[in-house]
């Protein structure tokens, strides 16, 4: 059984909404933050947002004003609201969940979910 499970994506015109999820199994503790990376042919990886367990949200500049990521109550699920969306949004968003060791923290990601915006 997966320990990060994305679901949502798909393709969607330029200017509309899409809405993506994501559950880290509840075996998982120490979570220390939450996010979503994207990375399009070609590129490398990027954070697009992340929360923290303050619930405090950081976006990539590209995004502001446009995605808005949140926590649901049983801290285990984030969401991603995308809206007005623009071809460059287009690439495989993966869900990253960060855990705090005594030592470091290590990374936890999904299998990736394809997004893609149509000009």
């Amino acid at each position: 059984q997966a320990n990060v499970v994305e679901t949502g994506g798909g393709l969607v015109q330029a200017g509309g909404s899409l809405n993506l999820s994501c559950t880290a199994a509840k075996l998982m503790f120490s979570i220390e933050s939450m996010g979503w990376y994207r990375q399009a042919p070609g590129n490398q990886r990027e954070l697009v947002a992340s929360i923290n367990n303050n619930d405090r949200a950081t976006y990539v500049d590209s995004v502001k004003g446009r995605f808005t990521i949140s926590r649901g109550s049983d801290r285990y699920t984030i969401a991603l609201q995308m809206n007005n969306l623009k071809p460059e949004d287009s690439g495989v968003y993966f869900c990253n969940v960060k855990r705090r060791t005594i030592t470091n923290v290590i990374d936890h990601w999904g299998q990736g979910t394809q997004v893609t915006v149509s000009s």
